[in-house]
């Protein structure tokens, strides 16, 4: 393999694995502040035992993303330094920003809410829970931001051979990271609520702190039922966004060929790329492919063979992706529905409970599948219509490329195995003894 394939598979791998604990973190900060909240309104201690187990599971996943974020964002200078000095001064700002502040902010105050508990009232030990909740996910704010200027560069002009920063204000306020902000962290609301659900789901089964797993898992479902509600809802405006500014990704992402009117969808369909038709079309639904790009059943929708071959991204990882994505999107609500409306009797339906612990991978993947579909759907472009991958890449040598690529993978596999052991540890042995 080339230099260039070599640092999109070393990159993606990074991204993918650093995403592991990036969502939990965002989503399950929040819910412990609220145990953290309850706890100093209520005086009730099993509010408190709750923001222990539930922190100690967090402090983990924590650990093990600031570690694999480290190594990702080196990579820029490393692998991407083309694209780096092309377009350093947006997107090198919006990384200094996220770093100095937000970052900065969660890790002091994760330090503060760790060692603070015999310290600090419940009060001043909740707002600090708040404090490494708001900055997590003002964290993600920049981050995506900074992904949003790829997805759909704003505020800058081409000067010196470079995109130089003129209008910040169009950077921070870009659509495309807002819309992507909203869809992100209600999916990490539901890796939040399916972690949560899953382990309180193993303890109910063994009868093991039933109170204690009973509270968090009506927090669980409640979350999880509005989080993936969340989801779909803004899946279909942000899905409007990319027929408008990125509709060679629509197209990829329904192998939609020809440039239609009343474009329909198809339950069925396998695409055939390289003779660029579909293989199999069954199950047309009428206009609805213009109905979800446009909200218009007359709407045109263009076809992948309006843009050239070298314009076109993959086909079959972007299609794949984004049904893997839809599927478990619509699963999820299902499966909270189903939890909350039996939630006062949920130790009748020990199916139900084992459902939910082999459940707890789906929004990880939905996740996952998200992001395949994003990103493998910007190419060719690493900043879209502005800058090719393949303008981006370091000039390095394949060797140095795939020697580093292994590396990573070995020492990311380390790392989760350890974290891994930790996470199961913890979450068998359930909360400590009031």
């Amino acid at each position: 393999m080339d230099v260039l394939m070599l640092s999109r598979l070393q990159f993606a791998a990074a991204t993918m694995f650093h995403f592991l604990f990036v969502p939990l973190t965002l989503g399950i900060s929040v819910l412990i502040a609220c145990m953290e909240t309850a706890y100093a309104r209520t005086g009730n201690p099993i509010y408190k035992r709750m923001a222990k187990f539930w922190g100690k599971l967090f402090l983990i996943n924590f650990t093990l993303g600031v570690v694999t974020g480290i190594t990702l964002e080196f990579q820029f200078g490393t692998n991407w330094s083309r694209y780096s000095a092309y377009v350093g001064d947006i997107f090198g700002s919006l990384l200094a920003i996220e770093a100095t502040a937000a970052f900065f902010l969660e890790s002091t105050f994760i330090g503060v809410w760790h060692f603070g508990w015999d310290k600090l009232s419940p009060k001043a030990h909740a707002v600090t829970a708040w404090l490494v909740a708001g900055a997590g996910n003002l964290s993600a704010v920049w981050i995506l931001i900074a992904n949003g200027f790829m997805q759909n560069p704003l505020g800058f002009e081409l000067r010196n051979g470079r995109a130089e920063l003129t209008d910040f204000m169009a950077v921070i306020s870009n659509p495309w990271a807002w819309n992507q902000f909203v869809h992100t962290v209600a999916g990490s609301f539901c890796v939040a609520a399916f972690f949560m659900a899953g382990i309180s789901a193993w303890h109910l089964l063994r009868k093991q702190n039933v109170e204690f797993f009973s509270k968090s898992m009506n927090m669980a479902l409640v979350t999880g039922l509005i989080a993936a509600a969340v989801v779909a809802g803004q899946g279909h405006f942000h899905g409007n966004l990319v027929a408008k500014l990125q509709p060679a990704k629509l197209a990829a992402m329904e192998a939609h060929w020809e440039t239609a009117k009343n474009a329909p969808m198809y339950l069925l369909q396998i695409p055939d790329a390289q003779n660029e038709k579909n293989l199999i079309e069954a199950l047309p639904i009428p206009s609805l492919l213009s109905i979800l790009a446009f909200n218009d059943p007359d709407a045109e929708v263009k076809g992948l063979k309006d843009f050239a071959p070298a314009d076109r991204p993959p086909v079959g990882i972007t299609f794949l992706a984004f049904r893997v994505m839809v599927g478990i999107g619509t699963l999820m609500p299902l499966l909270m529905l189903f939890g909350y409306l039996k939630r006062e009797t949920l130790a009748n339906y020990p199916l139900y409970l084992k459902m939910m612990i082999w459940a707890m991978p789906l929004p990880y993947l939905g996740m996952q599948a998200g992001w395949a579909v994003a990103e493998v759907g910007r190419q060719p472009w690493i900043v879209y219509g502005l800058m090719r991958t393949a303008d981006a890449v370091s000039p390095i040598t394949a060797s140095q490329a795939g020697g580093s690529l292994v590396a990573m993978v070995l020492l990311y596999t380390l790392l989760g195995a350890a974290g891994a052991y930790l996470m199961v540890t913890a979450a068998r042995k359930g909360p400590q003894d009031a």
